[in-house]
């Protein structure tokens, strides 16, 4: 029987390195505010540009940027995700101060 070739990566019985939930995950996380429950997602780029709900400005095309709709939508998953926003990343974190 062959033996398994050693990883080159990675020392022979060395302990793997930890996992990266967020990398994982594809950047998606939970949030819970006074707005509400969130799924959140980190976007590093895209090639379109959206209006902030924030502050009613520009999310320019390439620029990183959240993503985020509710988690408990009145219709349903599909509904909720259809109802996404993209929000500059400080708007996104400041929203709870603009009520």
């Amino acid at each position: 029987m062959p033996s398994k070739r050693p990883s080159r990566r990675r020392p022979w019985g060395a302990e793997p390195p930890p996992l990266d939930l967020n990398r994982a995950l594809g950047g998606m996380r939970s949030e819970t505010g006074p707005d509400g429950e969130w799924s959140v997602r980190t976007v590093r780029q895209s090639d379109k540009s959206y209006v902030c709900p924030g502050c009613r400005q520009t999310v320019p095309a390439g620029t990183s940027h959240v993503v985020a709709w509710a988690k408990d939508s009145m219709f349903g998953a599909q509904s909720a995700l259809e109802d996404r926003r993209h929000w500059h990343t400080g708007c996104w974190e400041a929203r709870a101060r603009r009520r």
